[in-house]
């Protein structure tokens, strides 16, 4: 089963200033939480997004285990939108979509994330038990963050 995920966060910034925040790889890192121990180790994967980039991680969501991931980002068009796609890591299945949208007063930030686990219906027994609190946690985390760097939307 693919399963989905829509978060959407307003943000009090220009649609370039947030452009250059969202689609500049260094930046992942601060935007994810410390326990998943999110790393990037790709050497040559630019200051920004583009199509056809390869950006490399490790990441250590259960239990501090490594995993390797590896991302293509598939579709650009700046300031409104890219697409990252696993290449390889712990999803049989990973397509997530970065829009951001002017609105007054700021951005719309929208990420649309469709997702599927390996091991058939007992992957999707683990994304019901932890992967999507996991995901939702992940997205929580950016959330406050962003407020954090930006301030609040009001």
């Amino acid at each position: 089963m693919i399963h989905s995920l829509k978060f959407e966060q307003k943000i009090p910034i220009s649609i370039d200033e947030a452009w250059d925040f969202l689609s500049s790889p260094k930046n992942l890192k601060t935007i994810t939480p410390s326990h998943m121990g999110f790393e990037i180790i790709s050497k040559y994967h630019g200051e920004k997004m583009y199509a056809g980039q390869i950006i490399e991680y490790i990441v250590k969501p259960i239990l501090s285990i490594p995993i390797k991931w590896c991302t293509e980002i598939t579709h650009v068009s700046e300031p409104n939108y890219f697409v990252d796609e696993q290449r390889f890591g712990p999803y049989v299945f990973w397509h997530h979509q970065h829009h951001i949208k002017a609105i007054e007063g700021g951005v719309e930030m929208t990420d649309i994330i469709h997702y599927k686990l390996p091991f058939g219906i007992l992957g999707d027994i683990m994304n019901y038990l932890m992967v999507k609190k996991q995901l939702q946690q992940i997205f929580d985390f950016r959330f406050k963050k962003v407020i954090e760097l930006y301030g609040d939307f009001k």
